[in-house]
């Protein structure tokens, strides 16, 4: 199953990449969708100071609600991006770093500091970051955003850190892409314990912990987290859950009032994953246990390895 793949809609509109030599009279209304930007010989081969001079002559930016950022565009956002905000006064959703695999591998995906980006959009209401090199964001957080995923095969504890500690008042739903400490990962429990607390983020409604090799003590954490009784949906997906995490998780505080957990790509065994279903699909729970993943008879002792268990999404 393929994670990393160029986005179809965003922020429910259908997504446009800005077309070469195309006069503004031929543009749909600007907030009628969400503008993608890409540039380099996976686009079409323009230039992307091109591209981006183009974007900004001919789309009327005071009504673009949405904007993504692909290839040979994607890190404007430190520069040009901000310098252009008193223009893009009704942006509400942003994208960057929308690579496919065959573009770059997610792992290679450079990004920053968001706090200068946050801080010039003040308006907007989702985010999502593909890639975790070099990724920072403020602990002081913002006050209006509700939507945030950080896609990720390395996402750097301290990064992971300072979003768990964030004063995001406005959060409904929040998706962090661990990763593997190969990859720049390693973020510990430990230090997603502001958010496992329910701090700073009291509209939190769906929470994803996922793609982590510590999938198992996640899971065990989650099981006496305070924040789950406020949630309506819970992902663990993509990592390396194993029967130990399911039965800390079933052994925990009740997730009946989920209307889904997702659990997919897991190392559960068939008799788990029939408990799990019997557990919680009677009440109600759409219980996500697709992707069942067989570990590696290999590197079934290295502990270095994952014990023959691996993440969706790394390299």
């Amino acid at each position: 199953m393929s994670y990393v793949h160029h986005a179809q809609t965003f922020y429910g509109l259908p997504v446009l990449t800005v077309p070469p030599y195309t006069p503004a009279t031929l543009l749909p209304d600007a907030a009628s969708v969400a503008w993608r930007l890409e540039a380099g010989p996976y686009a079409t081969d323009e230039d992307a100071d091109v591209c981006w001079e183009r974007f900004t002559g001919t789309v009327e930016l005071e009504k673009v609600r949405a904007l993504i950022l692909g290839h040979g565009v994607y890190d404007l956002f430190d520069q040009a991006l901000i310098d252009l905000s008193p223009r893009l006064t009704g942006l509400e959703a942003l994208f960057l770093g929308d690579l496919e695999d065959e573009e770059s591998m997610i792992s290679s995906i450079h990004q920053s500091d968001l706090g200068p980006l946050l801080d010039a959009f003040p308006g907007l209401r989702e985010l999502v970051i593909r890639g975790g090199d070099g990724l920072d964001f403020p602990v002081k957080g913002h006050p209006g955003l509700r939507a945030l995923r950080v896609e990720s095969g390395g996402l750097p504890p301290e990064a992971a850190a300072h979003i768990a500690a964030a004063d995001l008042p406005a959060l409904e739903r929040l998706e962090l892409w661990l990763g593997d400490d190969d990859y720049g990962g390693g973020t510990t429990v430990e230090q997603l314990a502001p958010l496992l607390a329910g701090e700073g983020k009291p509209a939190l409604r769906h929470l994803g912990l996922q793609n982590s090799p510590l999938q198992d003590e996640l899971a065990a954490a989650v099981a006496s987290a305070p924040v789950v009784p406020r949630l309506t949906s819970l992902s663990l997906a993509m990592g390396t859950l194993s029967d130990e995490g399911a039965e800390a998780l079933l052994g925990g505080q009740p997730l009946t009032h989920l209307t889904a957990l997702d659990l997919s790509h897991h190392f559960l065994s068939n008799a788990m994953m029939l408990r799990i279903w019997t557990s919680l699909e009677p009440a109600g729970v759409r219980v996500n246990l697709r992707g069942r993943q067989e570990e590696d008879a290999e590197d079934e002792d290295d502990e270095e390895w994952g014990g023959g268990r691996y993440i969706a999404v790394g390299e």
